[in-house]
């Protein structure tokens, strides 16, 4: 299926590693050019010559923090002006930390609100300006199942999952006049370099190990293992394509099914 992303420009927050490089990367592969944003340069610059050097377009590095406006406004700007116009949008930078209520702090709560939520919010309100003027604009928000599927360990992520939820279905009702469509995909556990990093902290707070923990998430999806990049970076492509542009306002799980609640159920029996 030709899925017409050819010669389409998009940026994809959060594009150094993980996802959003996979996304970065599928997306070139289907003969897009691409702006990645992160904030660390090193691994920004690394990961924009590899997946250029893979696909042959033009995979850019931008530098910058979703947490400040002004540098996202500036970002989206030079991003603007270097190709001419902006097709698609996939917000994907920031994380929220995972933990019960009694291990968060109020550092916690805000910084995963400014990452995992505001940071989509800058990012989607300097582009959609430039999706106007152009006549035409797609925005793929990854957010996750926490939002839809709660966990008491991760209730921090899912409160600013939640968010972005309401905050896609809105606009998308309030920019489809603008010929400008909105979809949230919602991964749940995906094998990235940040999941060692939620392992820890689940095993820490369940008080179980980081071997246990990974088998833990394993056995709440009945696919019987967690996603892999490629997986979610596919579905991701294809809903940012004019193909699927009339897939607007709805979200997309994609978490092999996963029923958190038989998490607990291990616990209660561990």
């Amino acid at each position: 299926m030709d899925l017409k992303l050819s010669g389409k420009v998009a940026v994809v927050t959060g594009g150094s590693q993980g996802i959003g490089k996979g996304i970065a990367g599928a997306l070139a592969g289907e003969g897009s050019d691409v702006a990645i944003i992160a904030r660390r340069r090193d691994v920004l610059e690394a990961a924009a010559r590899e997946l250029s050097e893979r696909s042959g377009r033009r995979v850019v590095p931008f530098a910058a923090d979703m947490t400040h406006t002004p540098e996202v406004e500036r970002t989206v700007s030079e991003i603007a002006s270097q190709f001419g116009r902006i097709d698609i949008l996939v917000n994907n930078a920031g994380a929220a930390p995972g933990g019960v209520l009694e291990s968060l702090s109020d550092e916690d709560w805000e910084a995963g609100l400014q990452l995992k939520f505001m940071g989509y919010v800058r990012a989607t309100r300097a582009v959609v300006p430039i999706m106007k003027k152009q006549g035409a604009g797609r925005v793929v928000n990854l957010i996750g199942n926490d939002g839809v599927k709660p966990s008491y360990w991760e209730i921090v992520p899912g409160a600013a999952n939640a968010a972005g939820h309401n905050f896609t279905l809105a606009l998308a009702g309030q920019y489809a006049k603008d010929n400008i469509s909105f979809v949230a995909v919602n991964p749940g556990p995906v094998r990235t370099e940040r999941w060692e990093g939620l392992v820890r902290a689940m095993a820490r707070d369940m008080g179980i190990t980081t071997e246990q923990a990974d088998a833990r998430a394993a056995a709440s999806i009945p696919l019987g293992r967690i996603a892999e990049v490629g997986e979610v970076a596919d579905l991701v492509t294809y809903l940012a394509s004019d193909r699927a542009h009339f897939v607007n306002g709805t979200m997309i799980e994609i978490d092999g099914g996963q029923q958190k609640p038989l998490m607990d159920a291990l616990r209660d029996r561990a």
